[in-house]
Formats: C-alpha cells, sequence, structure tokens
C-alpha cells in the first residue's frame, strides 16, 4: 500500500493525507483517530494467555493484503503452522493519521503493536537518529534473508549505522487504471494499448485527454478521481522529489514538485476531476468506485486491490489497466517490529515470514501488491499473473515492466509531512474551495515553516 500509501499504501500508500492545524490540534487529532489501534495493542503482559497462545497484533494502514477476509489469508496460514501463534491486526484507511498516532506511542514506549508496518514516504524518519534506536534490527533478529529484497528497499530501511529497521512489503510501479464503460461513451479508445497512446511520454497530453473526455463525458462523471492524486503520479515519476541529492528538503526548488503542481492545478481549474480526497473518512471516495463517477484514477499496483474493494462485483471487468505517460513508483511500505514490544523475537519471525518471497506471491495473486522480492517480479506467478477483477489484462507484466525502470529519488526525513500539505492543505483547497494557486502555494511554505524543525 501501501501503500503508502499512500495507502498505500496507499498514503500506500497507502496515500497519506490529513488537514493540519496547530500542534496541540494535530496531536489530539492523532490521538482520536487512532484510538482504536490504541486500545488495540494494550493489555498484554508479554506471557502466553491462558490458552497457551502468544498474541502478536499488527498495525497497518491502507490495505496490505495479509487477512484473511479479502486478503490471501496469510495470518490464517502461519497460525496453522504456528499453533501457539494469534495474529490480531488493526488497520486504520488514513496513513497520516496511523503515522501521527506511531511517532507518539514510539516517544512513549506504550501502545504500540508487535509489528508496525511503515510508509515509504515515512522511512528516513524511522530511520532517523531520532528513532532508529526504537526498532528491533531485522537483520539480525527473525531470520530474513536480506538478500532476496530489492537492494534499494533495503537501502531505504537501513539506519546510519547500518542496522536493518524494515521489511519490504511492496513497491509502486505506476500505470493508469481506467473505467473501460466510461472512455467508450465519451467516444475514447477501451483497448489498453491505444488509451496507453493517448498520453504517452507526457503528463500534459493525460489532461488534454481528460479535456477529450470532458466533451461527451457520461452526466456525473469527472475523468479523474483527484488532483491530489495526479499531483502523487506526476511526482512519482520525477527523479527530483521533495529532497535533493544529499536526501535534504527542498520542496520548493524541486522541478518534480513544480511539475506535478502545475499539472494537478490545470485539471483542478479544468474541472477534469471529481474534487474528492483520496482516502476520506467519510468514505465518499470509497463510493464514487461504487457509482462509477470518475473514468480515471492514477493506479499504482497497490491500488489494484482497492478498486476491487471498494468498486465491488457490480463494477467486475469494467475496469483495465494502460501505461502511464512516464513511469514512476508511488509508495510502498515496511514491516518494522519496535524494540520495546513484549514479543519482539515472535514479531521478528512474522515478519520476516510475511515479506518472504512465497508470500510476497501469495499476496500479489489476490490484492496486485507488487513484490519487492526480486526472484519474485520476475516468477511466473507475476509474470503470468491476471487479477480476477480486471479480466484477461496481464496485470503481472505491466507492473513487473513498471517496476524494472524504478529509480528511486531521494527521500528526507519530511517527505510525507510535505506531501500532506501540498495535498490537502494546498492542491484540495484549490479544487474544493477555488482558491488561488499562488495564495495556496504561500499557504503551504507557511505551513512547512512553521510545522517543521530542520
Amino acid at each position: 500500500m501501501r501503500t503508502y500509501s499512500t495507502a498505500r499504501r496507499p498514503f500506500r500508500t497507502a496515500a497519506a493525507t490529513r488537514t493540519t492545524g496547530t500542534r496541540a490540534i494535530a496531536a489530539l487529532a492523532a490521538l482520536t483517530a487512532g484510538a482504536v489501534l490504541l486500545t488495540g495493542c494494550g493489555g498484554d503482559d508479554g506471557t502466553a494467555g491462558a490458552d497457551g497462545k502468544i498474541t502478536l497484533r499488527i498495525g497497518t494502514f491502507g490495505s496490505f493484503g495479509y487477512d484473511d477476509k479479502t486478503g490471501a489469508k496469510l495470518y490464517a496460514e502461519y497460525e496453522k503452522l504456528h499453533p501457539n501463534i494469534k495474529i490480531v491486526e488493526s488497520n486504520v484507511a488514513d496513513g497520516q493519521k496511523y503515522w501521527d498516532t506511531l511517532k507518539l506511542r514510539l516517544s512513549r514506549n506504550s501502545g504500540l503493536a508487535d509489528i508496525q508496518a511503515l510508509e515509504v514516504g515515512y522511512i528516513a524518519e524511522a530511520t532517523g537518529p531520532a528513532m532508529a534506536a526504537k526498532w528491533a534490527d531485522l537483520g539480525k533478529t527473525g531470520g530474513a534473508d536480506l538478500d532476496a529484497f530489492l537492494d534499494w528497499k533495503v537501502k531505504q530501511a537501513t539506519t546510519a549505522d547500518g542496522k536493518v529497521i524494515g521489511l519490504g512489503t511492496d513497491i509502486g510501479p505506476m500505470a493508469i487504471c481506467y473505467n473501460k464503460e466510461l472512455f467508450g461513451k465519451a467516444g475514447l479508445p477501451t483497448d489498453r494499448t491505444e488509451v496507453a497512446k493517448l498520453w504517452a511520454g507526457d503528463w500534459a497530453k493525460f489532461v488534454e485527454t481528460g479535456r477529450t473526455y470532458a466533451k461527451k463525458a457520461p452526466a456525473g462523471t469527472a475523468f479523474h478521481d483527484s488532483a491530489s492524486g495526479l499531483f502523487n503520479a506526476v511526482l512519482s515519476s520525477s527523479p527530483v522529489q521533495y529532497a535533493d541529492a544529499s536526501g535534504q528538503l527542498d520542496w520548493e526548488n524541486s522541478p518534480g514538485v513544480k511539475q506535478a503542481w502545475n499539472t494537478a492545478v490545470d485539471a483542478a481549474r479544468g474541472g477534469l476531476t471529481a474534487k474528492l480526497r483520496q482516502f476520506d473518512e467519510k468514505g465518499t471516495w470509497n463510493a464514487a468506485f461504487k457509482n462509477a463517477r470518475f473514468a480515471t484514477v492514477a493506479c499504482p499496483s497497490w491500488m489494484t486491490g482497492i478498486i476491487k474493494d471498494q468498486a465491488g462485483p457490480d463494477n467486475q471487468g469494467k475496469w483495465d489497466i494502460a501505461a502511464p505517460p512516464v513511469a514512476g513508483n508511488w509508495g510502498g511500505s515496511f514491516l518494522a517490529v519496535p524494540k520495546s514490544g513484549k514479543h519482539v523475537e515472535e514479531a521478528a519471525k512474522l515478519a520476516a515470514w510475511l515479506t518472504a518471497p512465497e508470500q510476497h506471491a501469495k499476496v500479489f495473486g489476490v490484492n496486485g501488491n507488487i513484490p519487492s522480492t526480486k526472484d519474485t517480479l520476475s516468477s511466473p506467478a507475476v509474470q503470468g499473473a491476471k487479477l480476477p477483477y480486471f479480466g484477461d489484462t496481464p496485470v503481472g507484466q505491466i507492473y513487473s515492466a513498471a517496476a524494472a525502470g524504478i529509480r528511486p529519488a531521494p527521500i528526507s526525513r519530511w517527505d510525507g509531512q510535505v506531501k500532506t500539505f501540498l495535498t490537502d492543505n494546498g492542491i484540495l483547497d484549490i479544487e474544493q474551495r477555488g482558491t488561488d494557486p499562488a495564495k495556496a502555494w504561500e499557504n503551504v511554505k507557511k505551513l512547512v515553516d512553521d510545522k517543521i524543525d530542520q
């Protein structure tokens, strides 16, 4: 999800979003939003229960695809292999609020799950000097094979002193998911190869396709779901994002940020979006999938699971996947084990098992999350994969090809927060409230200056 990315993630992943006020209000909001997780992770004294089982709690956001209801049923499989283990997952939709709550728990060393998911936008902060000592070294505990992961994925989760604090779950190679039925009604091609040609090589062509769609758009529909989602997609395709080459925050001077901002603003002011906030708590964005309110969504691999869950059975076969204007990576997450947990060794073993190549392949087959292990990407299980919800779409080939071109941009410890300010307090204001773009940009600058201590 990761992501995820923001859920992911997104957020993953999950994509991670929130509206930010004062520090005190933000902390209170995080506490409120995380109440379920906080209560869900307490009450364990570190010993086995009356039934002799150890309960391992996992805190996640977005859709990781492990669960026994709509995921790959990995928890049930692990419990069968380890009869002394019981797994309980606590999940929230909003990755930013998840992270705010997690930071508070880490500062207090209380209320933590045995395993905590981390979105890539926050991994630099998690590995930084303030938090590095909070995590178990999963290169030494749990038995994970670090050589199985993509090298850059391991590097992202490695602290300055060489400790690996997170095991890669997924990565977020980009595509564009589109509603074939809506495209046909608007007079656009529906074949994925022809659709990709509409915008090949240039995000400006994607916006222009939106203008073409708008001329014959079915009533009550928009071309794209969210200007903020478009911002994240465009930025994901840039080699320079929020940080400079040394990993220092430099978002104002970033050509990637400027291109993503201008593209998203163009789409928003042109009336090409459904003006939705991705992963909103009211579920409006989720409902819009089911009601077919928009024709396209920027689609990192983890988004396919969200489409399947939210568009529902009535829309099965209506969605397809085309190559994006420019390849990119949006999201991707990790599993980390807090050092203060009661079951560190057992949790590390579970994290290693969940992120092993065999389990990555199972999650991809059900949820579409592209694995972060080398051999899994090239395996027949991924290369030949087709998600039933998307019919005959060669999902594995599309996303594994996109993954091969990923060149991760430098990450600063503030990427996640700056992304939230730019999307929720900048682009969303332009999209939903008609705020002048220059004023919205200045509002973002003030928030960054006020909230981030560099």
